[in-house]
């Protein structure tokens, strides 16, 4: 299962983004300090980093900066959490590696879009899955219909039930119930499982073009 590392020294944003990834399936871990965040990672590589960037001691550019130091670490997806309203602040964060940033107040489905979206393009460059464990995927992928398909597609590139409701111009009920069969024809219990599927998905898309 996906890991993710939260670097955050807000307990009320710590435990809002702890409890809903956690809800999804995801592995979480949590530091409160830039310092003792860089140990963990080193300890056990994560999926994804959640880092806040105005912290004490050790601020999230800090952190980026180390992390992009060390080949071992450096092509881990990281993704900025702030509550700076200031777009120089944020540019420098994205000019220096930062892969995204998540703007607070955010979201269940921003933060799950975020970190959904980063597994997927990560997941798709390094392209992990061996091609046996892919055939019997793609085989369970033909159960669902072709607009569960466009669904998935756009669940693994980060999209929102309301973002896929817009683009395809059906109400967010339907979306939910398409979302509700891929779920169930891929047993998939949660979103970590679907993104799974979806990066499949995309995969088996690419193969036949």
């Amino acid at each position: 299962m996906y890991s993710i590392l939260i670097i955050e020294d807000d307990p009320v944003y710590f435990s809002i983004m702890e409890t809903i990834l956690q809800n999804e399936g995801f592995t979480v871990r949590t530091a409160s300090d830039g310092h003792s965040g860089l140990a963990m990672l080193r300890e056990k590589r994560p999926d994804v980093i959640l880092c806040d960037i105005m912290m004490p001691d050790m601020d999230g550019h800090v952190i980026l900066e180390t992390l992009k130091g060390e080949h071992a670490l450096a092509d881990i997806p990281f993704i900025f959490v702030t509550a700076l309203g200031d777009r120089d602040d944020v540019r420098l964060g994205m000019s220096a590696g930062a892969d995204d940033y998540l703007s607070k107040p955010f979201s269940a489905y921003e933060l799950l879009a975020a970190v959904v979206g980063r597994i997927r393009r990560h997941e798709m460059i390094h392209q992990k899955f061996r091609e046996t464990d892919f055939k019997e995927e793609k085989a369970i992928l033909q159960k669902i219909t072709r607009r569960e398909r466009e669904v998935l597609l756009m669940v693994g590139k980060g999209s929102t039930s309301r973002d896929i409701a817009r683009r395809l111009g059906v109400c967010l009920k339907t979306v939910e119930v398409h979302r509700a069969n891929l779920m169930n024809k891929l047993d998939a219990g949660n979103a970590a499982t679907l993104a799974r599927w979806a990066i499949i998905a995309e995969r088996t898309e690419s193969d036949s073009n």
